[in-house]
């Protein structure tokens, strides 16, 4: 070989060495920060979680003190509660069809008057059966809330950004137990129980007229004119073989977690033998702990890959509720950690999990999925709930029996979604995200 020639192939090689250096970089996905407009979209759908959560989480510590007030019995004030996520899931199936037919803007407006409506009469209700119908419409308007949230997610966010934001948007669970709890506990041993759902009505009203004055119309959607009557746009929805295990997987992530919640500060009192004086200090320490456990699991599934994270979550998870759901008598300091490190597995599977499916529907039927989903969390939630207070039996002394039986179902779902979401990385990786 010639030296012209020898020098030749080492320029062509250091050519091509760099050509493809420069090609993988330019493959790598890129973590890039929020825009000022983006970090707006992420505070305001957070701030309307917290709203939306507080206003179902309050309706427990209030029983105490709506129960005698308005002479509720326990069967009735157990259906007042249930009657939220029973009306929430139906009305998810039924905006399923108009989902995707308007600006997502506006959907979100209308749905969020309605359910500061129905929190309004909740405030002012002065009879069970006037209760009753107000937790019905609070129900109707907020459980559509939360699918309209997470498909303007997708629709703005793309795929590399979408496990921080979900993981902002879940600290308002967080958020809603520590600030929101006791806030409307002061509130209403201040006045009366009416108070937080006052509270409530002004919170929404502040961040109702924020999405009314700044936020973006999002219409990308419809930029394809759908022919579909809104009944056969859910029908198409629901009879999509590509949705059908994300539905399902939906549907088991919400059952462990409410047949454990019912249940637990029962379990703590009674079973780990922690005085009820001491339960605002265990939910305000878990709620800490979750408030910096979601931001931090959302990088991990944007750095790491939201499959993987969802493993690591489901495997601490499993050994976590198995453990909790055996315990005997322990001291406040190790049912504390035992909480907080099951909440970072339930937040390390949430997250990844939600921004896993969200990569899976089209753009055209994304509202509608999303609104089917909401829909199946919701049912299958309430059905979890009815199920797990027909096995776990309550002594005359308040043990609670079977509550460890409650954990294997929970392992068991845990295994089959994990499998669930194995096919729904998959299909997810393979399509374009738009």
């Amino acid at each position: 070989m010639t030296e012209k020639n020898r020098r030749a192939k080492i320029y062509v090689e250091a050519w091509l060495k760099e050509v493809t250096a420069i090609s993988i970089e330019e493959t790598k996905p890129t973590i890039a920060g929020f825009t000022g407009y983006e970090k707006f979209v992420v505070a305001v759908l957070a701030f309307l979680q917290f709203t939306i959560i507080l206003d179902f989480l309050i309706m427990a510590p209030l029983g105490a003190i709506m129960m005698p007030a308005l002479d509720i019995s326990t069967a009735n004030f157990g259906l007042v509660v249930s009657v939220y996520a029973f009306s929430a899931g139906a009305a998810g199936l039924f905006a399923a069809g108009f989902a995707d037919r308007y600006d997502r803007k506006t959907l979100l407006l209308f749905f969020y008057a309605g359910f500061i409506i129905g929190t309004l009469l909740c405030g002012v209700a002065t009879s069970y059966e006037f209760l009753l119908f107000a937790r019905i419409v609070t129900g109707l308007f907020g459980g559509v809330i939360g699918s309209i949230s997470f498909a303007i997610t997708t629709d703005l966010f793309p795929m590399e950004k979408r496990g921080r934001v979900m993981g902002l948007m879940q600290t308002a669970f967080a958020a809603s137990q520590v600030l929101g709890l006791p806030i409307g506990l002061y509130l209403s041993n201040k006045w009366n129980w009416h108070a937080p759902f006052l509270m409530i009505v002004a919170l929404s009203t502040v961040v109702g007229i924020l999405i009314f004055v700044y936020l973006r119309p999002i219409n990308s959607h419809l930029m394809t004119k759908s022919e579909r009557s809104p009944l056969r746009h859910l029908l198409m929805t629901l009879g999509n073989g590509r949705y059908a295990f994300a539905f399902c997987a939906t549907a088991l992530l919400s059952i462990g977690g409410f047949m454990l919640m019912p249940f637990g500060s029962a379990f703590t009192v009674h079973n780990l033998q922690i005085s009820v004086e001491k339960l605002p200090l265990i939910y305000g320490i878990t709620g800490l702990c979750s408030i910096a456990i979601g931001p931090l699991v959302g990088r991990a599934s944007d750095s790491f890959g939201n499959f993987p994270v969802f493993i690591f979550g489901s495997i601490l998870t499993i050994i976590m509720v198995v453990y909790y759901t055996n315990m005997g008598p322990s001291s406040l300091v190790l049912t504390i950690v035992v909480n907080a490190v099951m909440f970072v597995g339930i937040f390390s599977r949430m997250i990844p999990s939600q921004a896993l499916m969200s990569g899976i529907p089209d753009s055209t039927s994304r509202g509608a999925f999303m609104s089917v989903c909401s829909s199946l969390q919701q049912i299958a939630g309430g059905l979890a709930s009815i199920v797990a207070g027909a096995i776990v039996v309550q002594t005359s002394d308040g043990v609670l029996r079977h509550f460890d039986t409650l954990g294997y179902i929970m392992v068991g779902t845990t295994l089959v979604s994990l499998t669930l979401m194995f096919y729904i990385d998959r299909a997810s990786s393979r399509r374009p995200q738009l």
